[in-house]
């Protein structure tokens, strides 16, 4: 633990110095820093994704950096410092786990998850702000709109408002595929067909849940897996000097599935 501390104070202790001596530290605001922040972030997911725990390692000491100077600067305008962050969290953590540091008891990891949201908005209601008094209110209006659907599911279901069985959301997909399907054959309108294909990509994000996939992950990994094999028919057709832009479907398909079995 003395290590850990020491290793934090160190890192304060530069932040300092950076941000009274070094011209382009000296120079960021909280909002400059806001999309650096988001960069940061996704190349941390990436790094999870490929499961390259050095650079995990890496993008885990790019977001710290980022948190510690944050409330650095804030510290500079007497708003907020470290040790407020840090004991906020503490705090908040405390109050969030009854079942720990209470007498609440639990069954199970969805029990933790159904008490972290009522708390959550028993907070909400306590800070007198209209708009956060919803159960859906704690879902950033930013975030993608793939992450957003399960984090509204997930608040959902915290407060009891969901499907009991698996198979009951697999129907719910395929009514939602058979709605789509009506509206394309029927020649509907364009925000009519949108409509449909978004009821069928926020039902299959349900269905997701209940078969304990993270759709985002699986989403991902799909992109990256495409990439891989995309990337291995472009060097192969290179190899015979032949543009992708030639070569046939049929021609394509053989080297595709060639990726598919590297």
């Amino acid at each position: 633990m003395e290590e850990k501390l020491k290793a934090f104070e160190r890192l304060l202790v530069i932040m300092d110095e950076l941000r009274e001596k070094c011209p382009w530290d000296k120079k960021q605001t909280i909002e400059s820093l806001r999309h650096l922040t988001i960069e940061e972030t996704y190349e941390l997911a990436d790094a999870i994704i490929e499961k390259d725990m050095p650079n995990i390692k890496k993008e885990l000491g790019d977001v710290l950096l980022h948190i510690v100077f944050y409330a650095r600067i804030a510290s500079e305008t007497k708003e907020f410092d470290i040790a407020d962050v840090i004991n906020s969290l503490c705090e908040k953590l405390i109050y969030r786990h009854p079942h720990i540091y209470s007498d609440v008891i639990v069954e199970n990891e969805q029990d933790v998850k159904e008490n972290w949201e009522k708390l959550k908005l028993k907070e909400a209601g306590a800070s007198g702000k209209e708009g956060n008094k919803s159960v859906l209110g704690g879902v950033p209006n930013s975030l993608p709109s793939l992450i957003k659907a399960s984090r509204i599911q997930e608040k959902a279901r915290a407060v009891g408002f969901d499907w009991e069985k698996p198979e009951q959301v697999w129907e719910k997909v395929q009514e939602e595929i058979a709605e789509l399907k009506h509206e394309i054959d029927t020649k509907a309108s364009i925000e009519k067909i949108e409509g449909e294909f978004g009821d069928v990509l926020f039902s299959l994000i349900n269905y997701a849940r209940f078969v304990d996939v993270n759709a985002e992950d699986a989403l991902e990994k799909t992109n990256k897996k495409f990439i891989k094999r995309f990337q291995y028919l472009e060097t192969e057709a290179a190899k015979i000097g032949k543009p992708l832009s030639e070569m046939t479907l049929a021609e394509m398909d053989v080297y595709w599935n060639k990726a598919k079995e590297l």
